[in-house]
């Protein structure tokens, strides 16, 4: 997910996201009824007279709550990504900063590199040192990120500072 805002003339603010569907409750919804269907039929299968599959559905509950945990961990991270005239700051991170990094925008340039047909990395690259840019972005978010960042670059190189 890409929104990009422009607060001030020549003040840009771009904030990524990968992209999920479930979000907030939504997500403790799903768990909660997926739980609640194992455990019927695993209690279900226990009167019946199956008595080992109790402990298997404890071993599928164990690891389907730690593929879910990990995937609402991995879906929490961001990245923001301010530029204008002067400077270009990149802040990634989940709820608090993890990664800073600013630069005077005349020493940033822009790489957009095509691996093969269906797969391109962005990064930002300034005295040698290379910022990847939205490496959990999809195929289509990537070539509209590339886009608005090139419309952003153009758009700031043309305006000319008062004197």
């Amino acid at each position: 997910m890409i929104n990009v805002q422009s607060s001030k003339q020549n003040h840009y603010f771009i904030e990524l996201r990968p992209n999920y569907s479930f979000r907030g409750w939504q997500r403790v919804i799903f768990f909660l009824f997926l739980f609640l269907t194992c455990l019927g039929i695993g209690v279900g299968f226990f009167i019946v007279g199956a008595k080992l599959i109790l402990p298997f559905m404890g071993l599928e509950f164990i690891f389907v709550t730690l593929a879910f945990y990990l995937n609402f961990k991995w879906s929490q991270q961001k990245e923001i990504i301010y530029m204008n005239d002067e400077k270009v700051k990149i802040e990634k991170g989940r709820f608090f900063k993890d990664f800073e990094w600013e630069e005077n925008r005349a020493f940033v340039s822009l790489e957009v590199t095509k691996k093969s047909a269906t797969y391109q990395t962005l990064s930002f690259r300034s005295k040698g040192k290379t910022i990847s840019l939205g490496a959990f972005l999809n195929n289509e978010d990537k070539d509209l990120l590339a886009k608005r960042l090139t419309e952003i670059i153009r758009s700031l190189n043309s305006y000319l500072p008062s004197s």
